[in-house]
């Protein structure tokens, strides 16, 4: 596999993303005020152990090291489409941990996702109870008089307190170095989702219009909003944020639906396959060390079915497991892994293993 100079799929961490060439003309922000990125520690939920496992055992293909660069290098978001179990999201957690690019940001889509969900989020009834509170405290020294009140209570009904920012609102932040982003199972959106992405992603940028308004009342219109994830408080000035560093975007897709032409064409699309005879023996290495006799035999039973339906790899890796641990029988052992390892979207009895 030719190595890239940024994402080289190896897995090991390096600074490869500072040698990341200037971006095209059409494709150059200028946001600021410029902000280090966290820590990969900084957010307790990326670092989870099972995050930081599917980061360490991803294992790339050629085809997926490519466009990840391409993505890179054009400031695009990654369209990442194939069947389920392919590991669709777990590549943006390989490479964040490759490039050093801090905790992943992650959206999770629903059909009722907007994209005001991704941006931000604004809670009007939690600044009306801080203002209730404040009115409250100020009124006490009346009534009991300055000496028998506490200490001054912090004032929360600024806006900007009621005002946190979503992962794709955090992710196109003016950071030094890309942000990782992923937008999960975007076909479960509802239809206009995807086109309305389009401005955002091409100006890699968006206004508040609440921190807008409230820009006028201080003199350098500065806010400081809790980001996704970190909850650290960043600054907003005027209500605009424009990204300095386009963040590394990547759309999954199990492709149950087609998107729009206008969508598809400011993205670069990979199509992942199931992964052959080799690929899934590395990914058994990788997360279960080195496949046994029967680990193999497996592998070949799998591949065997995969022509007649779609199976996920993590229902190898189950059965795989098991065999290892369960101290099992050998005919018991098929029988289980024929319930593990059923046809996806079809019921286990229709199949025979």
């Amino acid at each position: 596999m030719p190595l890239w100079p940024v994402y080289t799929g190896t897995n090991a961490p390096h600074d490869g993303i500072e040698r990341l060439p200037p971006p095209p003309p059409w494709r150059a922000f200028d946001g600021g005020p410029l902000l280090d990125p966290p820590d990969a520690a900084a957010d307790r939920s990326a670092v989870s152990p099972d995050r930081v496992h599917r980061a360490e055992t991803y294992r790339a293909t050629e085809d997926t090291v490519q466009l990840v660069n391409a993505a890179l290098y054009l400031r695009r978001p990654l369209l990442v489409t194939g069947p389920p179990g392919t590991g669709k999201s777990s590549l943006v957690y390989a490479v964040a941990r490759e490039l050093r690019l801090g905790p992943v940001l992650r959206w999770n889509i629903t059909s009722r996702s907007t994209l005001h969900d991704g941006l931000y989020s604004y809670d009007p009834l939690s600044r009306l109870y801080a203002a209730r509170q404040q009115a409250a405290h100020q009124a006490a020294p009346q009534e009991t008089g300055p000496e028998e009140t506490g200490p001054e209570a912090p004032d929360e009904t600024g806006i900007e307190h009621h005002l946190r920012l979503g992962p794709l609102g955090t992710a196109l932040l003016p950071y030094a170095r890309p942000r990782a982003l992923l937008i999960d199972e975007i076909d479960k959106s509802d239809l206009d989702l995807p086109n309305d992405l389009l401005n955002v992603l091409e100006e890699g940028q968006y206004q508040i219009p609440e921190l807008v308004r409230a820009a006028r009342l201080t003199p350098d219109g500065a806010a400081r909003v809790a980001a996704d994830g970190t909850g650290e408080a960043v600054p907003v000035v005027r209500g605009q944020v424009r990204c300095r560093a386009f963040p590394f975007v990547v759309l999954t897709s199990n492709g149950e639906r087609e998107f729009p032409p206008a969508f598809l064409r400011r993205c670069v699309t990979l199509r992942l396959r199931r992964p052959d005879d080799g690929h899934l023996a590395d990914i058994v290495r990788a997360h279960l060390g080195e496949p046994d006799a029967y680990a193999q035999e497996l592998i070949g039973r799998f591949l065997d079915r995969t022509g007649a339906g779609d199976l996920a790899t993590d229902q190898l890796l189950n059965a795989i497991y098991l065999a290892r641990t369960s101290n099992l029988d050998t005919g018991s052992l098929d029988q289980l892994a024929e319930r593990l390892m059923p046809h996806l979207g079809q019921s286990a009895q229709s199949d025979v293993f």
